[in-house]
């Protein structure tokens, strides 16, 4: 999405979603779609500072210092930015889990797992398609 488009993503309708995302962003993004394990640009992307934004909107959602290797195939964190993401129960695929969700633009990043290292043991399995980095 660029960053010079001052619309709410709330107001955006789903052909106008269909238009800014790739097709694997929106099956990610928009259709809580998960990418396959190992497979993200960012699963070995361990940089010492800069943060992850929304891939559909840029709101900032983990800080570079927060992320790991869980060894869980996705990109992981320790923490997120609180005001920046929501989560919901998530029962499909015959699972009960947490999802983690964009607040701004209610897109679906990935899970939340209370499985993490300190200091809040928890464990943010984000994809890579529904994230940037930036490293300023």
């Amino acid at each position: 999405m660029s960053e010079t488009d001052e619309r709410d993503p709330a107001e955006l309708t789903d052909d106008e979603w269909r238009e800014r995302l790739s097709d694997e962003e929106y099956r990610v993004l928009r259709e809580s779609g998960t990418e396959a394990k190992f497979s993200g640009e960012y699963v070995d992307h361990h940089p010492d500072d800069g943060e992850y934004k929304c891939r559909a909107c840029g709101t900032v959602l983990f800080e570079a210092e927060t992320k790991y290797e869980s060894g869980c195939g996705w990109p992981a964190f320790y923490a997120a930015e609180e005001e920046s993401v929501t989560t919901t129960v998530d029962t499909s695929h015959g699972m009960r889990r947490t999802e983690v969700r964009c607040a701004n633009c209610d897109s679906h990043l990935g899970h939340v797992f209370d499985d993490g290292p300190e200091p809040t043991g928890k464990r943010f399995c984000i994809n890579s398609v529904a994230m940037e980095y930036d490293d300023e």
